[in-house]
């Protein structure tokens, strides 16, 4: 249950002191492990920061409630509040406000298993973190690439540099040495076995002592700021790593205590955690039906809640438990359950990802627009003192924006933004009384289009999108003067066809699916070849653009299931 925060007591009138207040008020909240009410007091300091505050101080609200999102598990929520705060700190120029906004934007991504983007962006911390040359910045920019390397299984790599950040640390900053202090011992949990299994065992010792010490270090900082966050999380991973050196009592009177506090404050993701590791504790011991009746709880909890990640690693820990007691049969049924959700584990990333690429595409147009608004006000004032040279150049510069906004800079096609606003204008135009329908969409995906990027690389890859674009533009039949293609996202596009009949739509998307096939695609890499499936829907009566773009996005998948590189129409 959430700890009740106290109540600002500045007038409401008082808008920048009360902004003030709340983010203190929230900082206190989160230095107590309640997040729920940092977060609540960091969105009403945003909401004031957005209508009477300046870009520094919504930038600072924004990343208070970014970081308390973070810790309550709103990762997505968590990188919109700091994708927006980046970009109010690049509008005033702050540098370390872009650094450290970019360190926690990266645990976000690396939260939702997005490691490349959470690695790009923390490539971009270090690079200002070293332009700055400050060596706090460079700490944490270290200590969140050692936790993506760890959250990735590379525990070596993940020390390496969690030990420099360790070295980089500041004595005197209890929360940062805390959680460097923290991520090494919880790296450890996976690098010690690691170890281990390749036969390294007088690594491992050494890896785990000086896990096991800095793991009491650490909670004795978490007792001393009476942190019950800090103290169950570190509790946790003492207790596996007294597991790992046959300190079994130790080890499950660690882990209790950390289950007691996880579930006294709804630390939810670390009442899994702390079942888990029970349950591995019991496995170190030999104990296997103790621990395969602990697992079996964490999966049903898993199942019920709809914690994927958490069902996986039950559902893998429960294989070899059974396989270390003989039970093949079981240990095969886990096992084949494990791999049914790590594929649906990628299906949902890869969902995520396309969420979050929209939400990256909506605030490039919002600042687009604000700079097009910006523009609109300054020609105002050229206007009024008649300088038609500086107002043709404003001009200019308005139309270009504009076309940015909706339009796709990869391609030259017209993007997403595009669509949205003229599809109701297609569909509202449409005859919905005629038997037949006389609009028609299709979606169109590149097949393969992710082993291109994994065999030749991203750029070639854009090289595709770029040829591909073209191919379906300069493809359009000269009869149907109602077509138009658009790029929706990744590697797929939109084909509307307006005032065709069900033959000509087909005919139109056969014949484009046959130039793409036909294409030389070898030109640009030997060995290349590239098709594209596509899923054609007409449009019926009530429809909106939504049911519209599902139907035909439900074709789309009927393509692929049935080979790829054709056409299926509803």
């Amino acid at each position: 249950m959430a700890v009740a925060g106290v109540a600002p007591t500045s007038g409401l009138d008082d808008g920048p002191a009360l902004l003030d207040e709340l983010l203190e008020l929230a900082e206190q909240a989160r230095l107590r492990g309640d997040y729920r009410t940092g977060a609540a007091h960091a969105r009403r300091a945003v909401a004031i920061a957005r209508s009477a505050a300046g870009a520094a101080d919504l930038a600072r609200a924004l990343h208070c409630l970014a970081n308390q999102l973070l810790r309550l598990g709103e990762h997505e929520a968590s990188i919109a509040a700091s994708r927006d705060a980046l970009v109010q700190f690049e509008r005033t120029g702050d540098d370390r406000g872009t650094c450290l906004e970019l360190t926690a934007l990266g645990m976000a991504f690396s939260e939702l298993g997005l490691f490349d983007e959470a690695l790009e962006g923390l490539a971009e911390a270090r690079e200002i973190a070293l332009r700055v040359g400050e060596r706090s910045l460079l700490y944490w920019v270290h200590n969140r690439i050692g936790v993506v390397h760890s959250c990735m299984g590379e525990h070596e790599q993940a020390d390496v540099h969690l030990v420099h950040a360790l070295e980089l640390g500041d004595e005197r900053d209890i929360e940062a040495g805390f959680c460097i202090l923290n991520n090494l011992a919880d790296n450890a949990t996976g690098l010690v076995p690691a170890l281990r299994a390749a036969g390294r065992e007088a690594d491992a010792q050494a890896a785990l002592a000086a896990a096991l010490d800095r793991a009491a270090q650490g909670l004795r900082l978490a007792r001393a700021a009476d942190h019950p966050y800090r103290m169950a999380i570190c509790l946790d991973n003492l207790g596996m790593l007294l597991g790992h050196a046959g300190r079994y009592p130790e080890a499950f009177g660690a882990i209790d205590e950390a289950l007691d506090l996880a579930t006294r404050h709804g630390y939810r993701g670390l009442q899994y955690s702390a079942w888990r590791h029970r349950a591995s504790v019991h496995r170190l011991r030999g104990e296997f039906a103790e621990a395969i009746r602990g697992l079996t709880q964490v999966l049903r909890r898993a199942e019920e809640t709809g914690q994927t990640p958490d069902a996986m690693t039950a559902h893998e820990q429960l294989c070899e438990a059974y396989e270390q007691t003989g039970d093949h049969r079981l240990a095969l049924h886990h096992y084949r359950r494990y791999h049914l959700l790590e594929r649906q584990a990628r299906s949902d990333v890869a969902a995520v990802r396309a969420r979050l690429m929209t939400h990256h595409f909506e605030l490039d147009n919002a600042r687009l627009e604000a700079e097009n608004a910006r523009l609109e006000t300054e020609l105002h004032r050229v206007r009024s003192r008649e300088l038609e040279e500086d107002k043709q150049a404003l001009q200019r510069q308005a139309r270009q924006l504009d076309r940015y906004a909706h339009e796709d800079h990869l391609t030259g096609l017209p993007n997403r933004r595009w669509i949205e606003l003229r599809l109701p204008e297609l569909i509202a135009m449409a005859d919905g009384d005629r038997e037949e329908p006389d609009l028609w969409l299709a979606i169109i995906d590149v097949d393969r289009f992710k082993g291109v990027n994994d065999r030749y690389g991203h750029p070639l890859g854009d090289e595709v999108l770029r040829r591909m674009a073209g191919l379906l533009r300069d493809g359009l039949p000269g009869e149907l003067p109602g077509a138009m293609v658009a790029r929706l996202g990744g590697e797929e596009f939109l084909l509307a066809l307006a005032g065709v009949d069900a033959r000509q739509a087909a005919e139109a998307c056969e014949a484009l699916r046959a130039r793409v096939a036909a294409f030389d695609w070898g030109r640009l890499a030997a060995g290349l070849h590239v098709t594209a499936s596509f899923g054609l829907a007409g449009h019926r009566r009530d429809d909106d653009h939504g049911a519209l773009l599902g139907r035909a996005d439900a074709q789309l998948y009927r393509a692929k299931r049935n080979g790829r590189n054709r056409v299926e129409a509803a």
